[in-house]
């Protein structure tokens, strides 16, 4: 990250000191306002936040062993015919292989303004929300060796992790001159991210059930209370440079289409970490405001 972000920065240098017949790049000067949209590709380091391991924070084991939601689940398997008759009750279930978690190709989107002077160079906040699923799947199992034989033996279940990403970004920007309506713009910035948890969810023959943490690290039973709010995220930072080729309409402002990379620190607990994020999106700008006097 570090070469790469010497790199962007030596572009942003010779592009600020490229002659273009001393005439400001092809593009509109003052402030914009933006939105923005598209398909981003999360980092797996953290998704295995939600694979319901014994030592997470919300577990597989907390659901299925308890008098709450166990019965049902064994109820279900044995009708199905999905486990052998010699399990006697849910308290024999168990899991046989975790899951491997890793992030669905999400959506993101964001509003944003920005700022740009005659010299090329400018500046850009956004604010952007990232809808993000982690997806796994694992086998359940019975103990003692008294599942079914063969592949039978094992129930495929499904696993998913709901997360919402806001991130607040800032960043310098230049534009590169390509043609009268084309120019390239470079941008580099740092971000500050906040991860929210919103469900951890697993589907056993067709039945879901949460695995969110609602019950204070105790068993779901008669008794537990619930808790309504339960905080499993944090507050991430980190930097991000992008690629856009913008293509300027004429008193209205511009639409570009481009990549950003991410390098960030995600915070969810347990599963802290830095990861690499990665963003193709477009991005509509209006900057048709007479009162500013830049058009």
């Amino acid at each position: 990250m570090k070469h790469a972000l010497l790199a962007l920065t030596a572009l942003l240098l010779a592009a600020s000191a490229t002659a273009d017949d001393g005439k400001p790049p092809s593009r509109y000067t003052g402030l914009s306002v933006f939105a923005n949209g598209g398909a981003v590709w999360a980092d797996a380091v953290t998704a295995d936040f939600y694979s319901g391991r014994p030592d997470n924070v919300n577990t597989i084991n907390r659901v299925l062993h308890s008098d709450s939601y166990g019965m049902q689940i064994w109820q279900n398997l044995t009708n199905a015919g999905l486990i052998s008759s010699a399990v006697g009750s849910y308290e024999q279930l168990t899991v046989d292989e975790y899951p491997s978690m890793y992030y669905r190709t999400s959506f993101q989107y964001g509003l944003g303004i920005r700022y740009d002077y005659a010299s090329g160079f400018g500046w850009l906040l956004r604010f952007d929300l990232a809808k993000l699923q982690a997806i796994g799947a694992f086998n359940l199992s019975a103990t003692n060796s008294t599942g079914l034989l063969g592949y039978d033996q094992y129930v495929r279940c499904g696993m998913l992790g709901l997360e919402d990403r806001i991130n607040i970004e800032l960043a310098l920007t230049r534009a590169v001159k390509l043609s009268d309506m084309l120019d390239f713009e470079l941008d580099l910035g740092g971000v500050v991210s906040n991860t929210k948890v919103r469900d951890n969810l697993m589907e056993i023959n067709g039945v879901t059930y949460s695995i969110l943490d609602i019950w204070n690290g105790q068993t779901p039973n008669v008794g537990v209370g619930t808790y309504e709010y339960i905080n499993q995220g944090g507050i991430g930072w980190g930097v991000f440079m992008s690629g856009m080729l913008g293509y300027s309409i004429a008193g209205v402002g511009a639409l570009r289409a481009g990549y950003t990379c991410y390098h960030s620190k995600v915070v969810l607990k347990g599963y802290t970490a830095w990861g690499w994020h990665h963003l193709l999106s477009v991005r509509f700008e209006m900057n048709n405001f007479d009162f500013f006097g830049t058009r």
